[in-house]
């Protein structure tokens, strides 16, 4: 049966006392990580075994090591449940003061915050499944730990030490050299679980049936390092989605999300049209809309930064148009300095048919989404079938 680290904890520590004091902070820090996705819909997503999968004399412990950022814990996830493998997870806090710098990879535990974090300590996992710079630096932590036993898939661009990680994961956004360890993906791996989608809109169906049809829901993420979302931008957002829902006279929901900034937020409700409903993002807000319009809306307006949101609702089979962020500086400088093109999924999507730039037709996304989850369990899968080799540069997989 599948374990997640909710449930796993008591095996790790003593109910009382300080113990009980930690698990207290790690909830209370795990419920601070963005309530987008309370309902767990990119997460629980129902364990797939797939018949093509090796079968070991028992399935790899296999840890999730996840953190703050709920984007990357549902694509970690995902991959784990297309698994279909038992595992456990374990969250991982930074602390404040070093949670803006960028320290380099390494083997450390040094930027862990041990009283908002689950313990890390034996027995040691087969397999780590993680992603972002910190984690991996944990990552490789507990491969030291493991006298190198424990085999670490990485979702995402390594941003140091690539060798040292037995698979990574690196979908279109990310400009990387081919390695061995290297899987180049288009989509990230994800997958939505609909029957939390179902769940949600169900329990939110009577509260939105009288506004008018179509339904639109914007979803809003934030500033990131190679683009900028600042009150101007925010202004321009809401004065193109008040005319796209002004042509179709219908109703406009708007959510927030864990990374708008509260300018960006009051600046985009100014511009916003009459009648328009906003959910301004809190730590402590509850009864979030998010989950129940995935199910509900009609259409939906996305901005550029947050794949996850995109990804949710093309992979939902909703119509999406796509709100595109002005750079920081040029294109080009953004891809040689970042080494990341936000614009990629975007455009994957749009030329897929799943897709639209805001301002063009709403129209149903065409033909199914490409089953990317299949391809990265599989090199998973083979990393435990005695066909893999023993050390990351050694395993000379195609890309």
């Amino acid at each position: 049966m599948r374990r997640k680290s909710h449930a796993s904890r008591g095996t790790h520590r003593t109910a009382g006392g300080p113990e009980r004091a930690r698990d207290e902070r790690v909830q209370r820090a795990r419920s601070l990580v963005n309530p987008l996705s309370s309902a767990g819909l990119s997460a629980s997503v129902p364990a797939m075994s797939p018949r093509w999968l090796p079968e070991p004399a028992r399935p790899p412990r296999t840890w999730l090591v996840v953190g703050e950022k709920q984007g990357d814990n549902a694509q970690i996830r995902a991959l784990a449940a297309a698994l279909g493998w038992p595992f456990e997870e374990r969250f991982v806090a930074v602390r404040t003061p070093r949670a803006r710098r960028r320290p380099a990879v390494r083997p450390s535990v040094a930027h862990v915050d041990p009283d908002r974090s689950d313990p890390l300590e034996p027995p040691w996992p087969d397999l780590l499944i993680t992603m972002g710079r910190r984690l991996s630096m944990v990552a490789l932590w507990v491969r030291e730990q493991s006298r190198t036993q424990t085999r670490i898939v990485l979702v995402g661009k390594p941003k140091g030490l690539a060798d040292r990680f037995d698979l990574v994961v690196a979908s279109a956004q990310y400009r990387l050299m081919r390695r061995p360890n290297v899987l180049r993906l288009g989509l990230p791996p994800m997958r939505v679980d609909g029957s939390a989608v179902e769940a949600a809109a169900g329990a939110w169906r009577e509260r939105l049936a009288n506004l008018p049809r179509p339904l639109t829901a914007l979803l809003v993420g934030g500033p990131t390092g190679p683009v900028r979302f600042d009150t101007r931008v925010a202004r321009e957002l809401g004065a193109r989605v008040a005319a796209v829902v002004a042509g179709s006279r219908g109703s406009l929901y708007v959510t927030t999300s864990r990374r708008t900034p509260p300018e960006v937020t009051a600046a985009l409700a100014e511009a916003l049209p009459r009648g328009a409903i906003l959910f301004r993002w809190e730590p402590s807000a509850t009864d979030n809309p998010y989950p129940a319009l995935l199910g509900l809306a009609d259409r939906f307006v996305v901005t550029s930064d947050s794949a996850t949101m995109m990804l949710e609702v093309a992979y939902l089979g909703r119509p999406l148009a796509i709100f595109s962020l002005p750079p920081r500086h040029a294109r080009i400088w953004q891809v040689l300095l970042r080494g990341r093109d936000l614009d990629a999924i975007p455009r994957l999507l749009i030329s897929q048919g799943r897709a639209v730039h805001l301002g063009d037709p709403f129209r149903p996304p065409t033909g199914a989404a490409p089953d990317e989850l299949s391809r990265v369990a599989a090199r998973v899968g083979a990393l435990f079938s005695g066909s893999a080799g023993t050390s990351p540069a050694a395993r000379a997989w195609p890309c």
